[in-house]
């Protein structure tokens, strides 16, 4: 009986997930469609993009809520160590493929399901399994951002940090070695979502963000070179 109600928390975990968050918000608010928007991912950065600071900060709450939901929920109706990861990395996975998102071919076929990348509900099950792991993460997460600039590098550090935090915890005899295999997982998902980035990072080729020290420093070598070739013209 237990294995069976293990099984539904996980697929709850995995529905949970799939609530396109950001698809919502960015609907309710402009009436576009959050898919035809730059990256086409339903994450907080794009919903930023497409609706403004509110809607990316109210789409990654949601998204860090339901995955920390599944831990809880899980926590309450499990005493399986192994539920209480499973059920948010299915959270994760609900994210970056959601049930509600599939996009068909010309002949009606589901080709893929859509989704985000996953930054967001991999600090939900972090904070599910350990509160405190929020401002940890959170913190780290903008120091990654307003330094070198990267959503990609900066969705990534987020299982990276959760994996130190929780094998600390481990080695403390804190909290369980499972919850590090939390972190590995969550963090193999996300760099496996952000394949296409990762490549244009290898290229030099990604976006970097205004308002962080590397695009503004960007910004600075570029307006310089654009001031020098003006002088030799003139």
């Amino acid at each position: 009986m237990q294995f069976l109600v293990d099984s539904v928390l996980i697929l709850a975990g995995y529905i949970l997930g799939s609530i396109p968050s950001g698809l919502i918000i960015v609907k309710l608010k402009t009436g576009k469609d959050i898919r035809t928007v730059e990256s086409g991912r339903t994450g907080g950065t794009n919903a930023m993009r497409a609706a403004g600071f509110f809607a990316g900060l109210g789409t990654a709450l949601a998204d860090i809520f339901k995955a920390a939901l599944a831990v809880w929920v899980a926590q309450a109706l499990s005493p399986n160590e192994w539920v209480h990861i499973l059920a948010p990395i299915a959270a994760i996975l609900g994210h970056n493929y959601s049930i509600f998102l599939p996009e068909r071919d010309e002949n009606g076929k589901i080709k893929r399901l859509r989704g985000g990348a996953g930054g967001a509900p991999a600090l939900g099950g972090a904070v599910g399994l350990w509160p405190v792991s929020f401002f940890i993460i959170f913190s780290m997460g903008a120091l990654v951002f307003f330094t070198l600039g990267y959503a990609s590098v900066t969705t990534m550090s987020v299982a990276l940090v959760a994996i130190i935090i929780f094998t600390v915890r481990a080695a403390l005899g804190l909290s369980p070695w499972s919850y590090v295999v939390y972190g590995i997982i969550a963090e193999v998902l996300l760099v496996w979502a952000l394949r296409p980035n990762i490549q244009k990072l290898l290229h030099g080729a990604e976006r970097v963000v205004g308002i962080s020290l590397h695009g503004l420093i960007k910004a600075q070598k570029e307006n310089q070179t654009a001031s020098e070739a003006i002088q030799e013209v003139d």
